[in-house]
């Protein structure tokens, strides 16, 4: 507990005990009013200087107005009746405190949650001159800097390890508990910490751009963007508030007025007291609260599990989505190409790569590259053999490795070369070698799929998602062999830019009406689509800053996976508002019909107000729990 919130414990404390003995005390009249009058301000002077206070500022109609009308009118009725029975209204108001304190501690519980991704701002960055180390604010660090991180701290800037090997705890950013090898080369990001080795890391971004800051900006944004949901509460709030101290107070002047009218006792006691009652049933705490701790709730519980979601209305609209969309590359794969086969080849595979890659060593083409990787388990290819290097663009390479003339590129090179190849029945990319002048086989190198790709589909399409589409720009084959591989029910092939986004409008007109689709996407390629779709998913890892900037959902750790985890936690969190919604509304008409008929006294009136509370506030922290989805 906060000291505020162990300031009300004390206070509902020394109440209570003050209730008990004055219960046993036997004075009556003036004075037992005004030793009850005590407990009554111990517990209750917060609420009624609020009402003071929204009555001078024009805003009179809320839950502080009705607790301080109803418990001061109980002390006045059990006053002016010579009942001396004061404990009923000193009770209500202490149960309203205790209910109070009750969901303070819950909203607590709920900040923690986000409290946690705050903790990854980093507070300084140990930058690195002529061989010394200063610590200076991460604002002050440039790009290209160089900054050394020791075990425990946080990376504070997100840049290229040049030396030094660790493991990162990644935890605050994914949700994933096992931490991250990283070596000399790797991408390291901001708000990761630092756990084995000493990193000597180059700055690739200002810390206003790195991630931690994006991050941050997104969680500290996140509740700016109500829901429909919210917004109802609030304006039903403004409404139902004024209009149930219109009933209450012809509740207690009508009835009466008739009576005298008709002849009999006008029971102004009576129709008060019910009034009254009326009163603090009528508070619409556990809504106001609830909605709005559900929903922070739920974007808490995302957020530990990595997916950092920009809004609660974007969380509601996630629950609605029946289509969702992707990018292939660097979405449902890799954007990795890797060597998977050799084919055609009489040659040994060491011997045959040896060649390639030597020839491809001083290339920097993404299938180049994927070549001398392929390679690495023999080696390291030395530049110093490879001679008379030429990159015949949009064919291949030629080059003499160790006197001998090696070709390596497309069928179109090796028609180039007048070399008869052989054409592969896999799909992928296909490089075809040459050696001496005679055909030696072809390599089939592909896009990695990633390894929970495949289970992605299968939860999205068990969570209700009625329609898959993959957006490409590769070529059909490709692109039709990795949806069939996946389960996706549909790919559109051969896009560019442009055509994602047209692509993504037709769907648009052809969902339902009440229906969302969601885009899922990384490149900066795609920040136009993912801007154009009723729901941007990025992923966030690899993902470029303006695809991020543009998505509304924020995948930290680039796993498919979670957008269908995503998609189970907004239905979760929108199961439990409706349930709130529901329960609340329902209690209250009941309880009030039974205050309005004289069949509900105040005690009563506290369990339709604060008891409803608690169970709603009990209900909406259950969205903070996502591990099990």
């Amino acid at each position: 507990m906060n000291r505020k919130q162990k300031k009300m414990l004390t206070r509902i404390i020394v109440a209570t005990l003050l209730m008990v003995v004055l219960h046993f005390v036997p004075v009556t009249g003036v004075i037992r009013f005004l030793l009850y009058l005590i407990p009554y301000l111990i517990i209750g002077y917060n609420i009624l200087i609020n009402a003071v206070k929204g009555i001078i500022n024009g805003q009179v109609f809320d839950e502080n107005f009705l607790m301080a009308i109803a418990t001061g009118g109980a002390m006045a009725v059990a006053f002016s009746g010579n009942t001396d029975d004061y404990t009923e209204a000193v009770a209500v108001m202490l149960f309203y405190q205790i209910g109070e304190l009750f969901q303070s501690v819950a909203v607590g519980k709920s900040r923690k949650s986000i409290s946690a991704l705050m903790d990854i701002r980093p507070d300084y960055a140990n930058i690195e001159h002529d061989g010394e180390t200063e610590s200076v604010d991460p604002d002050e660090v440039s790009i290209g800097d160089v900054i050394v991180i020791n075990p425990g701290e946080k990376v504070p800037i997100d840049g290229v390890v040049e030396s030094g090997e660790s493991m990162l705890n990644t935890v605050a950013l994914t949700g994933e508990s096992v931490p991250r090898k990283v070596i000399s080369g790797d991408e390291v990001i901001s708000g990761c910490i630092n756990m084995t080795g000493v990193l000597r890391v180059k700055t690739t971004k200002e810390f206003g751009e790195s991630t931690v800051s994006k991050v941050l900006e997104l969680v500290e944004n996140a509740s700016s963007r109500k829901s429909r949901s919210e917004a109802f509460i609030t304006k039903f709030a403004k409404v139902y508030t004024p209009a149930v101290c219109i009933l209450a107070l012809l509740l207690a002047l009508l009835p009466p007025v008739v009576l005298m009218i008709s002849g009999n006792a006008p029971a102004w006691g009576t129709w008060i007291y019910r009034a009254l009652t009326f009163l603090v049933i009528s508070c619409p705490c556990a809504l106001v609260i609830s909605i709005p701790l559900s929903f922070f709730a739920g974007i808490g519980g995302a957020g530990k599990a990595g997916v950092l979601i920009k809004g609660s209305n974007y969380l509601e609209a996630l629950s609605k989505t029946k289509i969702v969309a992707f990018d292939k590359t660097g979405t449902m794969t890799k954007g990795v190409f890797e060597v998977n086969a050799i084919h055609h080849s009489d040659m040994d595979e060491d011997k045959l790569l040896y060649y390639a890659a030597h020839a491809e060593s001083a290339s920097s083409h993404p299938i180049a590259r994927s070549i001398v990787k392929a390679y690495s388990v023999y080696g390291t290819p030395e530049k110093s053999r490879v001679t008379d290097i030429e990159e015949i663009g949009g064919n291949g390479i030629t080059a003499i490795v160790d006197g001998i003339r090696v070709a390596v590129g497309n069928a179109g090179l090796m028609e180039r070369e007048g070399i008869e190849y052989k054409d592969c029945h896999k799909v992928g990319t296909i490089v075809h070698i040459a050696i001496d002048g005679k055909y030696q086989g072809h390599l089939l190198i592909s896009d990695v799929i990633k390894p929970t790709a495949a289970q992605a589909i299968a939860d999205l399409h068990r969570v209700g998602i009625t329609r898959t589409v993959m957006l490409t720009g590769d070529a059909k084959s490709v692109g039709e062999s990795v949806a069939s591989e996946l389960g996706i029910d549909e790919v559109r092939c051969e896009l560019l830019p442009e055509g994602k986004v047209s692509a993504v409008e037709e769907l648009l007109l052809e969902k339902g009406r009440n229906d969302m689709l969601a885009f899922a996407g990384d490149g900066i390629n795609d920040a136009p689509v993912l801007a154009r779709a009723d729901i941007g998913i990025a992923m966030g890892s690899l993902g470029s800053d303006a695809a991020i900037e543009a998505a509304d959902i924020v995948i930290m750790d680039d796993d498919p996976l979670k957008i269908s985890k995503a998609v189970k936690i907004s239905a979760k969190c929108m199961r439990i508002v409706y349930e709130n919604i529901y329960f609340a509304i329902g209690i209250k008409v009941i309880c009030l019909m039974l205050g309005a008929l004289g069949l509900a006294n105040m005690w009563l009136a506290v369990f339709a107000d604060v008891g409803v509370m608690i169970l709603a506030v009990l209900n909406a922290i259950r969205a903070l729990s996502v591990k099990k989805l």
